[in-house]
């Protein structure tokens, strides 16, 4: 893609003689200079100075880090070439059919943030399209903005993380081997050249994988799965437990950040490895996990199994409670889900600790010690808590 310097100057939202300026300077290696064409990469370079400029950054400190290949990103332009916006939001709506409020509320709910004045391009037409087919088929627009909330949380996720490691794996090793700065540039496009464009294919089998396995669930959860009677929507009764393990900040300070979230990474491996097929994780906060299931039973026989093959230290802590929770967004919230978190806040290292409502669920299967009514935090009523072992 060959550019003007007008055009490059417009993209970096500054001006011509400011973008000439740079390139005197050194600032732009991969621009060779006039009268060769800018590219995709050099114009890219220099929008990530004009941005470092709007934060403060001096010229001479912009310079040392393009030297050094800290500024090495120009394959995202190559991947991601830019488009000019060229509709308003009062033309997208016309063309998509959608109202102008629902496209500002689909925008927030997906991580886009305020749209402003921002001009819309073919990309955001061609999102739009999908999101009014999917509501024009008839699906319901509160689980619509759930779902859109989901996905852009994920999907973001998912992008940081690419990003991230790219540069922790490939780009920092480049810098540490002296490699220069338009050879780490060279390098970086022709490995994501290659890597991120298998992004969106591995995505979808992956999430045509994961929905298959849903569905499934979804259909057995009907026979096993206790609707809450209230009729209230996105209310369901499920079993929660929260897993953390003892002792971890002391850990952390023992063995340092790196090796402790080392063991943190094997923990949460073992447990999701190790879970009934109708439980999962729903999020993992620090060292701690938080896990949902239907059947009451199977998720407390699997805490007291996981802690009793639990040897090396630090022992995990696990509490288990029953009741009924609001799901939305992709998560569980309510005071059950509170009442939970605080039960395993009052286990020991390799204790299951849960609560009446579990062992009345349960019953024979499993032993109960009781332990007695426990005041917990948050809570005004004392909570009967009890021991959770292997008959």
């Amino acid at each position: 893609m060959e550019l003007t310097l007008a055009q490059v100057a417009e993209m970096a939202g500054t001006t011509p003689a400011t973008v000439r300026r740079w390139v005197k300077a050194g600032l732009v290696p991969q621009y060779p200079g006039p009268p060769a064409p800018w590219d995709g990469r050099a114009a890219a370079h220099v929008r990530i100075i004009a941005r470092l400029r709007e934060r403060g950054h001096t010229l001479d400190a912009i310079k040392e880090a393009s030297d050094s290949g800290r500024l090495a990103f120009g394959f995202v332009e190559e991947l991601f070439p830019h488009q000019d916006g060229r509709y308003t939001l009062e033309e997208a709506s016309a063309i998509t059919g959608l109202e102008p409020a629902l496209i500002e509320r689909f925008y927030g709910a997906v991580g886009f943030g305020d749209l402003g004045d921002r001009p819309l391009d073919d990309d955001d037409l061609a999102l739009l399209r999908d999101a009014a087919a999917v509501l024009e088929a008839g699906f319901p627009f509160v689980a619509f903005m759930q779902i859109a909330r989901v996905y852009g949380q994920a999907l973001a996720q998912m992008a940081d993380a690419s990003v991230r490691l790219v540069h922790l794996y490939v780009h920092e090793p480049l810098m540490r081997d002296g490699v220069d700065a338009v050879e780490t540039a060279e390098q970086m496009s022709a490995l994501t050249r290659q890597v991120f464009p298998l992004a969106a294919p591995v995505m979808l089998r992956l999430h045509a994988r994961f929905l298959q396995h849903f569905v499934e669930q979804d259909v057995i959860g009907h026979m096993e799965l206790d609707v809450d009677s209230s009729g209230e929507l996105g209310r369901l009764q499920v079993a929660i437990a929260f897993a953390d393990l003892a002792g971890y900040t002391r850990m952390t300070e023992e063995l340092g950040d790196a090796e402790a979230a080392d063991v943190v990474e094997r923990f949460v491996e073992k447990v999701e490895t190790s879970l009934p097929t109708g439980a999962r994780i729903i999020k993992t906060i620090g060292d701690e996990v938080m896990v949902v299931g239907a059947d009451v039973a199977e998720l407390a026989a699997w805490a007291v199994t996981f802690q009793s093959q639990r040897r090396t230290r630090p022992l995990p802590r696990i509490g288990v409670h029953y009741g009924g929770v609001i799901y939305r967004d992709g998560d569980y919230y309510g005071r059950e889900v509170n009442q939970a978190a605080r039960v395993v806040a009052r286990a020991a290292a390799g204790e299951v600790l849960v609560t009446g409502a579990v062992a009345e669920a349960v019953g024979s299967a499993l032993r109960f010690e009781p332990i007695g009514a426990v005041k917990l935090k948050g809570f005004s009523d004392a909570t009967e808590l009890f021991i959770a072992e292997a008959p």
